[in-house]
């Protein structure tokens, strides 16, 4: 007989799970059973969860989405009249969501939604928020805030990119500062 309640815990530990063995190995190509026993758990019952790897790693990611919003809705409204724009780059940049493993899922989000629907999708609804949270948040600021926007999310995921291709640790404040030299020239 299942023990109740366990279901959620299981699929919290497979989630993070593999996000961690997805980031240790920097690609996709890894296996559940790697996956469960990081999980501690048998590959038959992570199957049984999400029925497939890339079903775990869209689980992983929608776990990734939903860190990555809270961490946006905590920091609003912000101060200044800057204030909702650096609280969205403050959220990118935030150790939840600029550690390792992270940063390397979101590479491999990006290549797997080149031939899976689902995860295209899902980074369709993740491009179409961002950007409409940065145009808010430029209104006022900019003569063209769709431009500034436009190039500020590929800043952001160019930063992520160079970040994972970098060893060792993420670097947040390097990270950020890329960011600030740009809006400090675009919105000038």
């Amino acid at each position: 007989m299942p023990k109740l309640g366990a279901e959620p815990i299981r699929k919290a530990a497979l989630i993070n799970a593999t996000i961690f063995e997805v980031g240790r190995a920097g690609s996709l190509d890894v296996t559940v059973a790697q996956i469960a026993r990081r999980a501690g758990m048998s590959p038959a019952l992570a199957h049984h969860y999400f029925g497939s790897k890339d079903q775990m790693f869209l689980a992983a990611m929608r776990y990734i989405l939903r860190i990555y919003g809270d961490s946006v809705r905590e920091s609003l409204p912000g101060r200044g009249t800057r204030g909702r724009l650096n609280a969205i780059i403050r959220a990118s940049f935030a150790p939840v969501n600029f550690q390792r493993e992270t940063v390397s899922a979101w590479l491999n989000f990006y290549a797997l939604a080149l031939t899976s629907p689902e995860a295209a999708r899902l980074l369709r609804v993740y491009h179409r928020r961002l950007r409409s949270n940065l145009l808010v948040a430029l209104r006022g600021l900019t003569d063209d805030p769709g431009r500034v926007a436009d190039t500020l999310g590929a800043l952001i995921d160019g930063v992520y990119l160079r970040a994972v291709l970098t060893p060792g640790p993420t670097d947040a404040a390097a990270a950020q500062q890329v960011i600030e030299t740009y809006l400090n020239e675009a919105l000038a």
